[in-house]
């Protein structure tokens, strides 16, 4: 029997979990304690930099590259969120909105 891949929505609840853990804690050692501690500056050209990565790889063709520098933006996205206070439900209700879908009851 073939294993059922995540849901993406799984994924990203742990990858926030664990940036959020980060920004109260800031271990030593932590990449993501490094980007918070460096500022917005530094996670905005973190940003830009993988976005360009991302336009290079799509160019490529490669799905793989493509995915993996894709998950590098959305990441470094998700460190600039924390970093500013920005609560990722409200980038959910945008694409919420932007496609017409009324939240669930209970969610945002």
């Amino acid at each position: 029997m073939t294993a059922q891949p995540e849901r993406a929505s799984v994924i990203l609840d742990e990858v926030l979990a664990t940036i959020a853990s980060r920004a109260r804690e800031m271990p030593e050692g932590s990449y993501t304690t490094k980007l918070l501690r460096e500022g917005v500056d530094r996670i905005g050209r973190k940003i830009g930099e993988e976005a360009a990565e991302v336009i290079i790889a799509a160019k490529n063709g490669s799905p793989d590259e493509l995915a993996w520098e894709v998950a590098d933006l959305w990441y470094h996205s998700l460190v600039l969120l924390a970093a500013v206070g920005v609560d990722p439900d409200l980038v959910w209700q945008q694409l919420r909105s932007r496609h017409g879908a009324k939240p669930r009851p209970g969610s945002v």
